[in-house]
């Protein structure tokens, strides 16, 4: 429910992005005005209720066209995860493994020499340094293999790291824009939201002050006012002190509230 608290530090607060399991951006939508005046007493501050009347009026911010290209950036942008710790491990496996080979490489040609040095027979050895010098050159070849690996990850990581960056600059400009947006659309329908106020049950024009941060009156008669100022033909839930001051009203809920229907809640002590 909305409070005066609420109504006054929320005016200038827009939710932030969340982000999702997989570290990719998430983008919040802006919501539809019903969704934020569609049922009240509302959640949401002054600003936000304000922006939202103003939206189903048609209007728009000046800075729409650069949030949708912010939004198509951050949509864009594709960081696959890059487990280095198993190139790490590769490389230190196959590494290993070379140096193992060429350990019992030189062991067989060592081997190999003292036998012919005493005229033995060094054939079966000098198989074995055979197949031992082929799987020498084979784990050569995958240890090099795997060194490419690590390298590539190492730059997929680094080139994430700087996607990372640019994703935070690019959530910071696109928070910072629809704080503009919100600010531009609210004062744009405050006069009309002023003079609503006067209209609306509880409602003090003089508590609204010059724009939506210097609103200091009652939050139910400034969510009344936004409705009355909003243009939208879905159904506007009345509950709790905002169903009980327009029932107490001498115009009818739907010419008060300039909507096309008006419910009231089962409940409309909640």
């Amino acid at each position: 429910m909305t409070g005066t608290g609420s109504t006054t530090a929320g005016a200038g607060r827009e939710e932030d992005e969340g982000e999702r399991e997989d570290g990719t951006a998430a983008v919040e939508e802006r919501p539809e005005p019903s969704a934020v005046l569609g049922r009240l007493p509302t959640e949401a501050g002054l600003r936000r209720q304000l922006a939202a009347a103003a939206r189903s009026r048609g209007r728009t911010a000046s800075v729409a066209a650069e949030i949708d290209e912010i939004e198509a950036e951050l949509a864009a942008i594709e960081i696959d995860p890059v487990d280095l710790t198993a190139a790490r491990r590769r490389v230190a496996e196959t590494t290993g493994e070379t140096e193992r080979l060429k350990e019992r490489v030189a062991a067989l040609r060592g081997d190999a020499r003292a036998r012919r040095a005493v005229d033995a027979e060094a054939d079966e050895t000098l198989d074995d340094l055979e197949a031992a010098a082929a799987e020498l050159s084979a784990a050569q070849t995958e240890a090099i293999a795997a060194e490419q690996a690590l390298e590539r990850a190492r730059a997929e990581a680094a080139r994430n790291r700087d996607e990372r960056q640019r994703r935070l600059r690019l959530r910071d400009r696109h928070r910072n824009r629809r704080r503009a947006a919100s600010r531009e659309l609210a004062e744009a329908v405050y006069p009309a939201f002023r003079r609503a106020l006067a209209v609306v049950p509880g409602g003090d024009p003089s508590a609204a002050g010059a724009e939506p941060s210097e609103y200091d009156g009652d939050p139910v008669a400034a969510s009344l006012a936004a409705v009355r100022v909003a243009a939208f033909d879905g159904v506007v839930e009345l509950r709790g002190d905002a169903a009980r001051r327009v029932a107490a009203s001498e115009r009818g809920a739907r010419s008060l509230l300039r909507t096309a229907e008006v419910r009231v809640g089962a409940d409309p002590d909640n």
